[in-house]
């Protein structure tokens, strides 16, 4: 029995309890920090597959790690899986017409349910796989909550929970099969709280200082400095607290979260001050009061590239998930149920992905049936940001994407959300589960490629992880 047939065979005889605890936590739906059901769930199924389980680590409780060691423990080999839900995406599984299960309840957009439950059978068929072969390794899963809110891997990373390990994989639900060849950006994030006095607005404005006005200045100054920072950075901001709705009272509080990216954590700092500096002035021209909190920052993502060969080549041999003819028909009623605008654009991403000729082919079968290969000389930006960033700071670490919806289909919908409760989740995870097994066992057996795998992660840190947050930034359990 070859590496692969067994690992397949492994997570085959797991797959009925890995894909019901992807549907129950998809019924969870719990949010960043209180995602208490989930890690119990997950808790509970690493404990009965003989790991060690440890909880409430790096200071939030739904944290926590399962372990299995064999001999001496060498390689350290680690897989991180993420449960969280986001809110207001509540959505009937695997039915194509939005129909939420609760009215503004949160849903798996996602897909987070899925991620996590595939890394747990990867973590699974590693063991069994270390079992029955006699070979000496430790293989951690990582329990990661709140990637979708303050996230928790800069947290963890600074407590040292990836300090001792060898390499981690990971993945995410997507609309390809490919090792992810594109780098995040870097983000920090806080909510400035303007302080003001209240007043008649009508009989006594001038004797009132809006908090509201503060948030507003603070806007447009943000606007304008839109136009004197580098093309690919990013601000972004959100009321959190508009100071009441009585137009006659003038507003003594307010508060508006901002948030900054940029391709490399080097560059925050100095994007963040400069937002600080307009929130002063903001202050300032109002006669208001202003504090901040600094809540969250991820490091940026870069793939590494000696673990991304290995991932690749896996990846290829395993192939893609085997779609049917009745998923095909469920992606494509998911794929109309987007807008004209939408379709359009996905139409486009369609052609120039798998060619002009091959549009409409995809659109009467539009899921992902092929490998995309990865190119360590094409890692493109992307916009987006994640905290795997700040685990592949302190460990190498590599993410892969496995088709789990429809081609073209947008993140953070209600789509998504049906999606990740379907056959296409659930054939998704156990295709990645077996790609990320079959990757550890044989990174684990390449000394050189760990070394090299850590001499670019070292490249990056200079021999330590340094987080974004200062160590007096705690976990924002209640308050991001």
């Amino acid at each position: 029995m070859t590496d692969l047939e067994f690992i397949r065979q492994a997570i085959e005889q797991k797959a009925e309890k890995i894909l019901a605890a992807n549907d129950s936590i998809w019924g969870f739906a719990e949010l960043a920090f209180h995602e208490h059901q989930s890690a119990e769930l997950l808790c509970r199924l690493l404990t009965e597959e003989g790991f060690e389980v440890k909880t409430g680590l790096a200071g939030i409780p739904t944290c926590f790690t399962g372990t299995y060691t064999r001999g001496s423990g060498k390689p350290v080999m680690g897989l991180l899986g993420e449960f969280d839900a986001l809110s207001s995406l509540s959505q009937q599984a695997a039915l194509p017409q939005k129909a939420p299960v609760s009215d503004g309840a949160p849903g798996h957009g996602c897909g987070h349910c899925a991620l996590g439950t595939g890394s747990l059978a990867a973590a699974f068929a590693i063991k069994e796989y270390l079992d029955a072969f006699g070979q000496d390794g430790t293989v951690i899963y990582f329990g990661c909550p709140a990637e979708e809110g303050a996230g928790s891997k800069q947290f963890m990373a600074r407590a040292g929970l990836f300090d001792d390990v060898d390499f981690i994989y990971t993945w995410h639900p997507a609309t390809q099969n490919a090792v992810e060849s594109v780098q995040s950006n870097a983000i920090m994030g806080a909510n400035f709280r303007f302080k003001g006095r209240t007043s008649h607005a009508a009989a006594s404005p001038h004797l009132g200082r809006s908090a509201l006005d503060a948030v507003e200045l603070m806007s447009v100054g943000c606007n304008y400095l839109r136009e004197h920072v580098i093309p690919e950075a990013r601000i972004h901001y959100a009321y959190i607290d508009a100071g009441g709705t009585a137009p006659n009272v003038v507003q003594d509080h307010a508060t508006v979260r901002y948030e900054v990216r940029s391709p490399f954590v080097y560059q925050l700092r100095d994007l963040f001050d400069r937002v600080v500096d307009i929130a002063k002035g903001a202050a300032l021209m109002t006669g208001t009061e202003m504090t901040y909190e600094l809540a969250m920052a991820f490091t940026e993502y870069v793939p590494n590239k000696a673990l991304a060969a290995v991932a690749d080549e896996c990846l290829a041999e395993v192939g893609a998930p085997q779609w049917d003819e009745a998923d095909y028909k469920l992606a494509r009623e998911f794929l109309n149920t987007y807008d004209p605008e939408t379709q359009a654009a996905i139409r486009q991403e369609i052609a120039a992905t798998y060619g002009p000729d091959r549009l409409e082919e995809m659109l009467e079968r539009p899921l992902d049936s092929e490998i995309h290969r990865f190119d360590a000389g094409n890692i493109r930006l992307q916009a987006g940001s994640t905290d795997v960033g700040d685990a592949g700071y302190a460990a190498p670490t590599l993410n892969l994407n496995i088709a789990t919806a429809c081609v073209g289909n947008v993140g953070h919908t209600w789509q998504m959300a049906a999606q990740s409760c379907s056959p296409l989740a659930h054939k998704g995870l156990l295709t990645a589960a077996t790609v990320m097994a079959l990757a550890a066992v044989r990174t684990k057996d390449r000394p050189e490629v760990i070394a090299a795998a850590k001499a670019e992660v070292l490249a990056r840190n200079g021999g330590k992880y340094s987080c974004p947050l200062p160590d007096s930034v705690l976990p924002p359990l209640d308050t991001y």
